[in-house]
């Protein structure tokens, strides 16, 4: 298995869906949700383990859909957002590859392979190594042991 490991981000490391009013903004093509969601695990320890990690010679990347039926230029702003969330959250991390793909891309196709970590079933289907949110911390704490 290649040394690369992927993250989604709605609903995997955050809350997205916890933003009220969140379908409503991307009705009216407002990147706030993406912005304004809470982190949904203790980013402070997966900092530390993916800083580890990259010393180890892994990679660590994000592969995140845009909103469903998006413009290009929703798409960018929900990309800006998103950087940003990234930075705010996880500042320590220096990330290899960050891609905001628009809507219903195949993320393995896209990434070519590695571990990924999502919330949707379909987006896990046919990875070598694929993991539901709620197991992203013990699966890293034991890739770093």
């Amino acid at each position: 298995m290649m040394k690369m490991i992927w993250f989604d981000m709605d609903g995997t490391i955050a809350d997205f869906y916890g933003v009220e009013g969140w379908l409503d903004y991307l009705r009216n093509e407002d990147a706030t949700p993406y912005r304004e969601a809470k982190p949904l695990l203790n980013m402070s320890l997966l900092a530390r383990y993916l800083n580890k990690l990259q010393r180890e010679g892994w990679q660590v990347g994000v592969i995140s859909w845009g909103s469903k039926h998006s413009t290009d230029d929703f798409l960018n702003e929900v990309t800006a957002a998103k950087l940003d969330w990234l930075n705010k959250h996880l500042k320590s991390v220096k990330w290899d590859v960050v891609q905001i793909v628009h809507y219903g891309t195949n993320k393995l196709n896209t990434c070519g392979g590695g571990m990924l970590f999502d919330d949707e079933d379909r987006n896990r289907e046919g990875w070598e190594q694929a993991y539901e949110p709620s197991q992203i911390l013990n699966v890293l704490k034991g890739l770093v042991a």
